[in-house]
């Protein structure tokens, strides 16, 4: 749960710019806090990952922002949840390998029991189950969602004004949502040679913290035993 008030960034930004509200006036500081969320869920997924029971529809091809609307991606299908289903686990499976073992399994029987289902990055809000889903089926899901936008009034970005409303992801995200401002402020003035160096090296450093973390991730993340050597 993030702690990092919208203010809180605004007032560190402006420390950096040494400006208030003048070159760079706060309701643009705001819109560039929503845009970076969005370039960090570019890189991490992750960031905003969410869980919810998805309704299936009839058939192998499934949507999910017809149940989600904000989904970005998916993430992960991890069991069935119908109240009828026997709520075992789904696993991913190639599609490729699907096909050529059972080249009509688009047309087999709908079932409430769902087994497989296959992802193609390339249709990151689309994915396929097997065998064929009836309308009945639901499963558990995780999905990347695009963070909700901030819409707070330039008196309530004043970071005298006591506003709570917090930033859209996890404080371990408070460096990059800063350094992404920051490039984007100084980017409003690349005309000036040393805000075009400045805005480069935020940009870099944004890449830098999330590379980083991506890093930290996989060397502590939980592995399968049976997987280590």
């Amino acid at each position: 749960m993030a702690t990092v008030k919208v203010t809180d960034i605004v007032r560190r930004v402006e420390d950096v710019l040494q400006d208030t509200n003048i070159r760079w006036p706060r309701l643009e500081l705001q819109n560039w806090i929503n845009e970076s969320y969005l370039a960090i869920t570019l890189i991490r997924p992750d960031a905003n990952a969410q869980s919810g029971n998805f309704t299936c529809a009839a058939g192998t091809r499934q949507v999910l922002t017809a149940e989600f609307p904000s989904a970005l991606r998916l993430l992960d299908v991890t069991r069935n949840v119908a109240e009828t289903s026997s709520k075992k686990v789904v696993r991913l499976v190639s599609r490729a390998v699907l096909d050529d073992q059972r080249p009509t399994w688009h047309a087999e029987p709908q079932t409430v029991d769902v087994q497989h289902y296959m992802f193609d990055p390339r249709q990151p809000k689309e994915f396929f189950v097997y065998p064929p889903a009836s309308t009945s089926a639901e499963l558990e899901v995780v999905y990347a969602a695009a963070p909700e936008m901030h819409s707070l009034t330039e008196s309530e970005l004043d970071p005298a004004s006591g506003s709570s409303e917090v930033i859209h992801l996890d404080d371990i995200y408070m460096s990059p949502i800063v350094d992404w401002v920051l490039y984007r402020a100084y980017s409003k003035d690349a005309e000036y040679g040393s805000n075009e160096a400045r805005a480069a090296s935020y940009y870099q450093s944004f890449n830098a913290s999330l590379g980083a973390k991506t890093q930290s991730d996989a060397a502590i993340s939980p592995q399968d035993a049976s997987a280590v050597t």
